[in-house]
């Protein structure tokens, strides 16, 4: 009986124990401190609010409607001014209500965004599209790799220009080591000759 009562106390003891242990062997969790983050402004858009349209596929690559619902051109390209702001669109009219293929290039203004996603122009008809002047580039267009290959023969030009004088220079020091040894290969044939020549005494 003595025996079982020191089992239940050391039991009891050990059980006690027990947390306080764990407290001690188990830090404390730490929290970093949290610093501020300065928004800078006129960067970000918080959401979208009224009068927006989210779109990935309404512009380059997009359609142009007619009221009716036909589709009368496909827009092919943006018009940015100086400062990356999107001024208008360049599309192409080809075999759309009958006209011939044609670009035009449209205000962005001019374009109308319906709520499901379409964009029309009331003021493209058939007979505006006929009547209006194809669109004029300053410059043709270049393909990624026209103006990669551009660029190729731009560094190409420009370390000929560099390398010139010392192609230059390399090409006189050979001449002049070309003409030396042809002159003591004479010099020395001429030598070997006299040798052969000279009677002997």
């Amino acid at each position: 009986m003595r025996r079982l009562s020191l089992a239940l106390v050391a039991a009891s003891v050990i059980a006690a124990g027990a947390p306080a242990i764990a407290q001690q062997q188990s830090p404390a969790p730490t929290t970093a401190p949290q610093t501020e983050v300065s928004i800078p402004r006129g960067v970000f858009f918080r959401g979208q609010v009224d009068g927006q349209i989210l779109s990935s596929d309404n512009l380059i690559g997009g359609k142009i409607y007619a009221p009716d619902g036909k589709i009368i051109a496909d827009i092919e390209e943006l018009i940015l001014t100086s400062d990356l702001r999107v001024e208008g669109v360049v599309v192409k009219t080809g075999g759309f209500l009958g006209a011939g293929q044609k670009r035009l290039g449209l205000r962005f203004s001019a374009l109308r965004f319906g709520p499901d996603g379409k964009i029309t122009v009331p003021e493209l008809t058939k007979d505006v599209i006929a009547a209006l002047p194809a669109y004029e580039r300053k410059t043709p267009r270049k393909t990624l790799l026209e103006r990669a290959a551009e660029n190729a023969r731009s560094i190409a030009d420009r370390s000929m220009e560099t390398a010139k004088p010392a192609i230059d220079q390399a090409s006189e020091a050979a001449k002049d080591a070309y003409e030396k040894a042809k002159e003591a290969t004479k010099e020395a044939y001429d030598k070997a000759k006299e040798s052969v020549q000279q009677p002997k005494q």
